[in-house]
């Protein structure tokens, strides 16, 4: 764990040093790109979306890490940094895991990464395809 601190000093212009801390401290606010609209949250499969303000928005990177919720027409995400979902498995295994691909669609296998059991939701409830509305 302690090679993952946030030591600005040494991190330099190593942006990625710096985004890999902010992933590992804050692995709970993962959300990822929703093929519909906006963003879903991967603990609470939440829709959000990034704040407008944000200097990422025009971007919308596939996955994010962000600091809190702020709600207003919706859900936005603040202070939200772009991250690599293979760190989340890294830093949180027992929250996250990699996808076994010879059970899951084409698509979800492009995603490769899903959260663990969550005791109060039923195991699949955050796949956006098994969700009936």
């Amino acid at each position: 764990m302690d090679r993952y601190k946030l030591d600005v000093a040494s991190a330099g212009k190593n942006f990625t040093k710096i985004r890999k801390a902010i992933a590992f401290g804050f692995f709970f606010h993962a959300a990822r790109k929703d093929p519909q609209e906006g963003y879903r949250t991967l603990m609470k499969n939440q829709p959000v979306y990034i704040q407008p303000s944000s200097a990422i928005f025009q971007r919308q990177p596939d996955w994010v890490i962000y600091h809190e919720l702020v709600m207003t027409t919706k859900k936005y995400m603040c202070e939200v940094t772009v991250i690599d979902p293979k760190w989340l498995v890294e830093f949180a295994p027992r929250f996250y895991k990699s996808s076994d691909p010879t059970k899951m669609s084409k698509r979800k296998r492009q995603e490769r990464i899903e959260p663990l059991y969550d005791r109060y939701n039923e195991p699949n409830s955050w796949r956006l395809s098994k969700r009936r509305t």
